[in-house]
């Protein structure tokens, strides 16, 4: 029981080990880690943050009735249209997107809705698309959203349409 309660800090304090231990005998993999680790966690701290405080004030300021107005029920396809449009501003990328999510979620978002705003978040993040138009072309960033978006709302409605089957709800 004990373990099962702290294996979080035991993992942790076995990573921490390994990476001492491959400075101590200069084993480069070790030291490799450590560095990605170490970069990772810096960029997290640069941006998770202040996403958060805005998550936070999306929280405040939002309201449920808004939220189910445009991403609810009766959002009909204007929900869909909204939640890509709010994932091509989505900064943090799923770090930031999966606490949007459940926000929604929690003011009364529809499942289909939601599974949308996810899959947009990893597609049509703005910044993302201009990188890839500046390395890819504008032709191949028409082409793959063109094709990837309805995929993302017609699978979104069919795990909509599956979790409300299973009676998947856990709101307050």
């Amino acid at each position: 029981m004990v373990l099962k309660k702290h294996s979080s800090t035991i993992i942790f304090t076995i990573f921490l080990g390994f990476i001492l231990f491959s400075y101590l005998i200069k084993f480069e993999p070790g030291i490799i880690i450590k560095d990605n680790f170490t970069s990772f966690t810096i960029g997290m701290l640069k941006v998770l943050p202040a996403a958060f405080i805005l998550i936070g004030l999306f929280e405040v300021w939002v309201k449920k009735e808004t939220i189910e107005r445009h991403f609810g029920e009766d959002s009909g396809f204007k929900g869909f249209f909204w939640a890509i449009i709010l994932a091509s501003t989505t900064v943090g990328g799923t770090y930031v997107a999966f606490p949007v999510a459940y926000s929604l979620y929690q003011k009364g978002a529809k499942y289909s809705i939601i599974f949308t705003y996810i899959g947009a978040s990893a597609l049509t993040r703005i910044p993302m698309t201009l990188f890839e138009i500046s390395f890819l072309g504008i032709k191949f960033t028409v082409i793959r959203l063109l094709t990837s978006i309805p995929l993302v709302i017609l699978s979104s409605i069919w795990m909509g349409r599956y979790v409300e089957k299973r009676n998947f709800y856990f709101r307050k």
